[in-house]
């Protein structure tokens, strides 16, 4: 038996039409899991049964609307943006991939994959926040309206101030490192105290090729010059953004900061963002955050003002240099459980350069934005298994040669036949000594390496 759907009370959300619909989207994923394990059947059938999956959701999407409206559940118009995203660009997105490849096995699984997990991550928080039994991550987004006015404002500042032909690629940044990075912090308050909090990330190269190519900086290299030259112009940058703003005209900034990817991972871990952005410039990844900070905390971070902006540029340079150019080898801890990647990150973090994934497509794109050298990849994860991302690993060029270790409690004959064709550099057993585990990646970069 391959993937299933496992019903269980965490998805109960004590609405009955509600749960009732669910059920039926969990057996119609399962019906089509065991379709696309099951050699004999047919191509057709399974073409058929995501056509009968994505007309039932999106007929379900618009009941579950309904009763909303009915019930005058405050945050309606959320839900139905996020309904209309999975509806308008995941959907169509994931149906051209089966289209493109005439639906072969890896493309059905990739859909799949992808609809179960959304189906179980909005089931889990948004649907249980109609209910009243979790907030909405989501309650401080913008309006549908005012995001699209946000994403077109940046794409064309990007174009106007550098002549770049900007793309956004995700309307729901979540913070995946790209690159060497320069992050940016602003934080802006009214009169009252209340608060906007706005992070830039650029990736170095796009500070090269766009602030360094105006003032002729002759290096690739982000010194103290570039850096001041940047915020200036990220000021700006973000003064036509803040429009934005409900009573605009009444906020000016409080203190700006310069991060390292650490101490911004902490902050949009812990904000309910207003939006958050990422671009494709064609020089390199941007991206822009704004949050609005939920309650007083410690400003982490390197504090600039202009009284010490020459010596805290300097020394935010040198630590952040150390943290890129440190040799650290590059992982990527790809688990569903949060408590095994944080452990697995404290153990590494202090020789490797780590990077947190929860699911096989924060993986990918956590791939896709910054190449690791090895990938720690859980065997037993629902939904989408450790060998099922293995598989869309080695089916892409690009990152078919990274090494990757299953981290996993299964070493049973079953699990490790299904995977030797797609060539797993090694297993590590979670139920290792984590100073073991540890051993067993040292060693294995030192034979790769030497």
């Amino acid at each position: 038996m391959g993937n299933q759907l496992i019903w269980d009370d965490r998805f109960n959300i004590g609405i009955e039409i509600i749960d009732k619909e669910h059920k039926k989207l969990f057996k119609i994923m399962n019906k089509l899991f065991t379709a696309n394990e099951n050699e004999i059947k047919s191509q057709w059938f399974c073409q058929e049964g995501i056509k009968y999956f994505k007309e039932h959701a999106v007929r379900h999407f618009s009941e579950e609307e309904e009763y909303m409206s009915s019930i005058g559940y405050k945050d309606l118009e959320m839900h139905r943006r996020l309904h209309e995203d999975f509806r308008l660009r995941t959907l169509p997105s994931l149906e051209r991939e089966l289209e493109k490849t005439d639906y072969d096995k890896d493309a059905i699984s990739h859909f799949l994959g992808v609809c179960a997990g959304w189906l179980i991550g909005h089931t889990l928080t948004e649907d249980h926040a109609i209910a009243g039994n979790e907030e909405t991550k989501w309650s401080d987004f913008l309006p549908e309206e005012e995001q699209e006015a946000v994403k077109e404002t940046i794409r064309r500042l990007l174009h106007d101030m550098f002549q770049l032909d900007a793309q956004a690629v995700s309307e729901c940044y979540g913070g995946e490192r790209f690159g060497n990075g320069i992050y940016y912090r602003l934080i802006y308050a009214d009169k009252s105290g209340s608060k906007r909090e706005i992070i830039l990330i650029f990736e170095e190269k796009l500070l090269s090729a766009t602030v360094g190519k105006l003032i002729g900086s002759r290096s690739s290299k982000i010194d103290v010059t570039l850096l001041n030259a940047a915020r200036y112009t990220a000021m700006q940058f973000t003064e036509r953004i803040k429009k934005h703003f409900s009573n605009s005209d009444q906020y000016t900034i409080k203190s700006e900061h310069l991060l390292t990817y650490e101490q911004f991972h902490q902050t949009i871990e812990k904000e309910h963002l207003r939006y958050s952005l990422l671009y494709d410039t064609g020089e390199g990844y941007f991206a822009f955050c704004c949050m609005r900070p939920q309650q007083e905390k410690e400003i982490n971070g390197t504090f600039v003002n202009t009284e010490n902006e020459m010596t805290q540029v300097k020394k935010y340079l040198w630590i952040n240099e150390q943290e890129n150019s440190s040799g650290k080898k590059k992982l990527l801890i790809v688990d569903d459980s949060a408590a095994i990647r944080y452990a697995m990150k404290k153990l590494l973090q202090n020789d490797y350069q780590t990077s947190l994934a929860g699911s096989g497509l924060s993986a990918i794109r956590c791939i896709t934005l910054d190449r690791p050298d090895l990938i720690l990849l859980d065997y037993d994860m629902p939904v989408c298994d450790g060998a099922q991302i293995l598989k869309m690993i080695r089916a892409e060029t690009a990152f078919a040669d990274i090494p990757v270790f299953f981290l996993t409690g299964k070493v049973d004959k079953a699990s490790v036949n299904r995977v030797l064709p797609l060539k797993p550099d090694g297993y590590l057993l979670k139920s290792t000594k984590l100073l073991d585990i540890k051993k067993n990646i040292d060693r294995y970069f030192e034979h790769s390496f030497a």
